[in-house]
């Protein structure tokens, strides 16, 4: 409750609404201007470059495996502001170098104002302390004058990534195709264990059948053993 007060509020100070109740009103008749920045509002965004790093030399040891000629095609559920899609792309490019066909990596979120922060790729520079230097040479470039402080990935990168709003709730997702790799990390932790089921079911279907499924290191699915089984430390692949 402490939570959502606290963000609703922001969201009333910067309309200069009174009262929660007149703001619900506005959200309630459909304003989907104001829907959408109640949706941002209310999401949990956190995220860092890396994080949980044996699921990218996992899927690093994989790509090496792989056909130099094989394409691969990878989706991060939960992009948030773009620091996971973007360790993915770097683990792809080293892993594949020269990658040929590029690795073709979606993002999507439910929140469209950090996909517009992972489409622009800047961030501040004690947040790319977390990625190792010479990927950090390699795949950004470092402001100067007015942009000190901050750093953008570069744009052999950044086109390897497309952002898109996704809701993981919506029944029909509007994938072509499949995926070699899903990362789907600490959202399922949100949900209760009927939605994680009919989420997992629809990944299973865009799912390779020797694809990967990463999780988050709090998310454990005992109850989805008829689509996915363990296969290494929060790694699933499908079952059968």
């Amino acid at each position: 409750m402490d939570m959502v007060y606290s963000r609703l509020a922001r969201r009333l100070r910067a309309t200069g609404i009174d009262s929660f109740s007149e703001y619900l009103d506005i959200v309630g008749s459909g304003n989907g201007e104001e829907v959408e920045e109640f949706i941002n509002a209310l999401t949990t965004n956190m995220t860092s470059f890396f994080r949980e790093p044996h699921h990218f030399r996992i899927m690093a040891e994989h790509l090496a495996r792989r056909p130099a000629d094989k394409g691969v095609s990878i989706w991060s559920c939960a992009s948030s502001s773009g620091e996971e899609p973007y360790s993915i792309a770097m683990t792809a490019l080293e892993a594949l170098d020269p990658p040929s066909p590029a690795p073709a990596i979606l993002a999507t979120d439910i929140d469209t104002s950090v996909l517009a922060r992972g489409r622009e790729g800047v961030y501040p520079v004690d947040q790319l302390q977390k990625i190792p230097d010479h990927l950090r040479r390699r795949y950004f470039l470092r402001g100067e004058g007015r942009n000190e402080g901050l750093g953008r990935a570069k744009d052999e990168l950044r086109q390897l990534v497309k952002f898109r709003q996704l809701n993981l709730l919506d029944e029909k997702w509007p994938m072509r195709g499949k995926f070699d790799f899903v990362f789907c990390r600490n959202v399922m932790i949100y949900f209760d264990k009927r939605t994680q089921h009919a989420i997992l079911e629809r990944i299973a279907r865009v799912l390779h059948p020797d694809g990967l499924l990463f999780v988050g290191h709090s998310e454990s699915f005992h109850h989805t053993q008829d689509l996915f089984r363990l296969c290494g430390n929060t790694v699933y692949t499908l079952r059968g």
